[in-house]
């Protein structure tokens, strides 16, 4: 069992592997669900293997169960070739190709909006759509980007199984008639027998259950690797790919899942399921059985629970807002505010309300905002809180910042 990432070996007893191990020992007796079998290969997986892995958006990683048992990533690598295609191409472009709706429907629908093209990236026909649209030096090289770069998601090497990629190649037929009918369409570029063999030999790229928490920590800490500390894809890639994942990713039941779960997910027939925490964690599960939608059943109540138990739905929210401020002095005629933390919009709203009651007190002649405790400050915020330092100098009140880490810069 591996509980080691960028340098850091939780206890054994950690309270987080504690919670894992709870929660698997609670739906590891679940029966129902079938393997998946229209792609040969895929039948012969253990139906009893069962694996959860967690890593923390400062990378220590907790894993428990069959964390080394090897799978194929099948459509969980749809959202991360989504993001290359986003990353090389920009949004606008992406989505002249591909729509952004959940189509309600199987992942191998014919399914394409009025404009002709897939309903969303996280289908079959919209990711055979996406993978055409991949840029690299050369067509032939295309998929060794692609491979290159869920690499990078997982800090680690990935390579293809062999078997399954046969497996997929000589069965894919409805695959191909989806990428015929995209091209007919006018949204899949290029040869449809060469984006359909890429889209097969992304699928077949093998992983490992930690190697999925690791691939969703890196997005859900906003593109960084948190193991590797290398950046994949920029924030706002990361975020529009989070974004596609909460409504579509877990296909027809993406609705019952963002109520009951709220974590931008993507679930592959081979048994894995992928969930990103915004700031907080990446979740990876593994067990084949597949209910009706192709959904990991273990996987899915798995994520349940732990979402339910420990309030990682994505619209949990705290009794009260954490306050921006770390001190707020007064001494005579002079006001001194001191921040802390990840500054965004909402935190300065609080702080140029603060501010604001300097102009209403005739006794304060200078304000000076402590920025050494901030460790980010977003544009909007950088905005407001400029705009209402200018407004105190517009008053007659001296205000100054302090910021000797300079997180003021742009």
């Amino acid at each position: 069992m591996d509980h080691t990432a960028g340098g850091y070996s939780p206890d054994e007893n950690s309270p987080v592997i504690g919670v894992l191990e709870k929660i698997r020992e609670e739906v590891a007796g679940l029966s129902g669900g079938r393997v998946a079998d229209y792609i040969p290969e895929l039948a012969h997986a253990d139906p009893g293997a069962f694996g959860i892995a967690a890593v923390s958006a400062h990378g220590r990683s907790y894993c428990v169960g069959d964390t080394g048992h090897a799978f194929t990533v099948q459509s969980i690598s749809k959202p991360f070739v989504y993001a290359i295609a986003v990353e090389q191409l920009g949004l606008d472009v992406v989505h002249e190709h591909v729509g952004a709706e959940p189509s309600g429907e199987p992942f191998n629908a014919i399914s394409l909006d009025e404009r002709g093209r897939p309903e969303n990236p996280m289908i079959n026909a919209g990711a055979i759509v996406t993978t055409s649209l991949v840029e690299s030096a050369a067509p032939a090289k295309r998929f060794e980007r692609i491979r290159s770069v869920l690499s990078e998601f997982a800090g680690r090497e990935l390579e293809v199984d062999e078997d399954v990629y046969r497996s997929e190649t000589e069965t894919g037929h409805r695959n191909r008639a989806l990428g015929y009918l995209s091209l007919a369409g006018g949204v899949l570029v290029g040869s449809v027998e060469d984006a359909v063999q890429d889209y097969f030999r992304q699928c077949a790229l093998s992983v490992t259950v930690r190697d999925l928490a690791v691939m969703a920590a890196t997005l859900a800490v906003g593109g960084v690797n948190p193991v590797t500390g290398d950046r994949v894809v920029s924030q706002r890639t990361a975020r529009h790919t989070l974004s596609i994942m909460s409504s579509c990713g877990m296909y027809d039941r993406a609705g019952e899942w963002g109520l009951r779960v709220g974590i931008p997910a993507k679930s592959g027939v081979s048994g894995g399921i992928l969930a990103a925490a915004p700031g907080a964690f990446g979740v990876g599960v593994f067990s084949p059985p597949l209910d009706e939608a192709g959904n990991s059943v273990r996987g899915v109540a798995a994520l349940e629970r732990l979402s339910d138990d420990y309030d990682l739905h994505m619209l949990q929210m705290p009794a009260e807002p954490p306050s921006p401020m770390h001190s707020v002095t007064r001494d005579g005629t002079r006001l001194e505010v001191r921040l802390r933390g990840e500054i965004d919009f909402l935190a300065a709203e609080q702080v140029v309300s603060r501010l604001a009651e300097a102009i209403d007190d005739s006794r304060v002649k200078s304000v000076s905002v402590a920025l050494e405790r901030v460790s980010g400050l977003s544009d909007a915020a950088r905005g407001l809180l400029a705009a209402e330092l200018t407004e105190l100098a517009d008053a007659g009140v001296d205000a100054t910042v302090s910021d000797p880490r300079g997180v003021r810069e742009p």
